[in-house]
């Protein structure tokens, strides 16, 4: 649990359950925020799921039937089980993969086939990818690619299963026509754009706001309590109308009994649509004014001061800081998208950073329940560091540690099984995954929800744990741990005391 530090002895200590709370990669201080910035979709607007993304999926498959697509796609039906964010497609050879920061391959999938061994180094021979190759290689950064993840997986399996289509090693051949991976991304890719780009989805979201949408009355707190010590934006890519409707149901409609009723609008100092995140972190677009009336954009640039109840369309992070007079380092930005929202403001214009991994409490549950599990691959690590010890250029034997891996796989694939069929969000066994490093890197803060804030006082100080590199952790006695593993038979046992 934990323990606020900046209370007195004679005030109460705050204790808050893990649900509750913000993690800290890099110290902040709070009370050195001048302004608090937020994305909505995924951080204000957190959608249910698993509903949201069967709503995704099932709009793109039936886009993807009615441009020519096989009817049978339509017996598909989304499986929240399968998918998780930032793996990677292959649009060569159509295969996910969930790599590390590296690129080296953690887990490799065709179609619902998960791929072993061999079949892996066929396709990869030193089990790693480019990828810094964006042509080849389409990272799933957002909880909005969950459901085209899902989808195209589905196509994969079908074709691959399907006795009316040859199986080539890029695609699918059906007489003189070639189906191949990347043209199949690349549908599924233009069906989720005329999804977003039509309305459709949002239309379909804004009619059934309670079964897609979570309220949360803390939301409107947080924000009112926020406005007290600090200026607050909303920078967001959505249009007006469905930013509009979205915020009113979370804050017009969501006061608590014998709260006064405010317009959503007043809950902000500042309100940017249409910004066209990550191009927005950089030369941006034309900062037009929005008719609040109409949602139609006024003609020509807007170059005046901030006004009050003004919304704004387009713009840049910069024209931000200009309008609401701060600089970056005094901006805490909260976003849920880790290249769109989190990188490009950190490393573009210097924003502290606040990541939002609405997939953090179930993370959080599958690790207490399996730490156990991760224990024990800790302690097989050491041991193998012990048995190589004592190793120089004059040994010739090669120790034998079959067994050792095998007990690692086992265990690795178990924890993975525990969060689900593709693992973790951030790990795979001991090692990170290309989310998780990225998190580590760009956000300073990250938690399961922005609302979370609500726990912590605005001056708090968050610490970030210290980090030992390899040569300063040498000091750590790993004899004990070793001590407490055996060999025997080519079974990897544990002593226990």
């Amino acid at each position: 649990m934990d323990t606020d530090p900046n209370t007195s002895s004679d005030e109460p200590k705050v204790k808050r359950g893990f649900d509750q709370m913000v993690f800290a990669n890099r110290s902040l201080t709070l009370e050195n925020i001048k302004c608090y910035g937020f994305d909505m979709d995924y951080t204000m607007a957190m959608y249910k799921s698993p509903d949201y993304e069967s709503l995704g999926f099932e709009l793109i498959r039936d886009r993807m039937v009615s441009v020519g697509y096989p009817h049978e796609l339509l017996r598909y039906t989304y499986d929240p089980s399968f998918p998780t964010r930032g793996l990677v497609i292959d649009t060569t050879y159509g295969n996910l993969l969930k790599v590390d920061s590296n690129g080296n391959i953690l887990v490799c999938s065709h179609g619902f086939r998960f791929l072993k061994g061999e079949d892996i180094h066929n396709y990869y021979p030193n089990k790693f990818i480019q990828r810094d190759d964006t042509d080849r290689f389409y990272i799933l950064n957002t909880l909005f690619n969950l459901s085209e993840t899902y989808l195209y997986t589905c196509l994969v399996d079908f074709f691959t299963r399907c006795t009316r289509y040859t199986n080539l090693l890029k695609g699918f051949q059906h007489g003189d026509l070639l189906m191949s991976y990347r043209s199949m991304f690349q549908d599924v890719r233009d069906a989720m754009d005329f999804i977003h780009d039509t309305g459709t989805l949002k239309g379909r979201t804004i009619k059934n706001l309670d079964k897609y949408v979570i309220k949360d009355s803390n939301l409107p707190v947080l924000l009112s309590r926020l406005k007290v010590v600090a200026k607050v934006f909303l920078a967001t890519n959505s249009d007006y109308s469905y930013t509009k409707a979205i915020m009113k149901y979370l804050l017009e409609n969501n006061a608590k009994p014998g709260s006064p009723k405010q317009s959503w609008r007043s809950f902000f100092d500042l309100i940017v649509v249409d910004t066209r995140k990550p191009m927005f972190f950089g030369e941006g677009t034309v900062l037009r004014q929005v008719d609040t009336d109409t949602g139609k954009l006024r003609i020509g640039t807007y170059t005046g001061d901030l006004q009050h109840g003004t919304v704004y369309s387009g713009g840049s992070s910069d024209i931000i800081c200009d309008l609401l007079d701060v600089k970056g380092k005094d901006i805490l930005y909260v976003g849920d998208h880790i290249f769109g929202d989190i990188l490009k403001s950190k490393k573009r214009q210097g924003w502290k950073t606040f990541l939002v991994v609405p997939e953090l409490n179930k993370e959080l549950k599958v690790w207490d329940q399996k730490k156990s599990l991760f224990e024990e691959l800790k302690r097989l690590d050491v041991f193998l560091a012990e048995i190589y010890k004592h190793l120089d250029s004059g040994s010739s034997k090669c120790p034998d540690i079959d067994a050792i891996q095998t007990r690692m796989k086992v265990l690795t694939y178990r924890m993975d099984m525990s969060y689900g069929q593709m693992g973790s969000l951030l790990r795979s066994g001991a090692r990170q995954t290309l989310f998780a490093s990225q998190l580590m890197r760009y956000a300073d803060l990250y938690s399961s929800t922005c609302v979370n804030l609500l726990h912590y006082p605005f001056n708090y100080l968050f610490m970030a744990p210290p980090v030992l590199m390899p040569h300063e952790a040498l000091s750590q006695n790993s004899a004990d741990v070793a001590s407490e593993l055996t060999v025997t038979n080519n079974i990897v046992t544990i002593n226990r005391n």
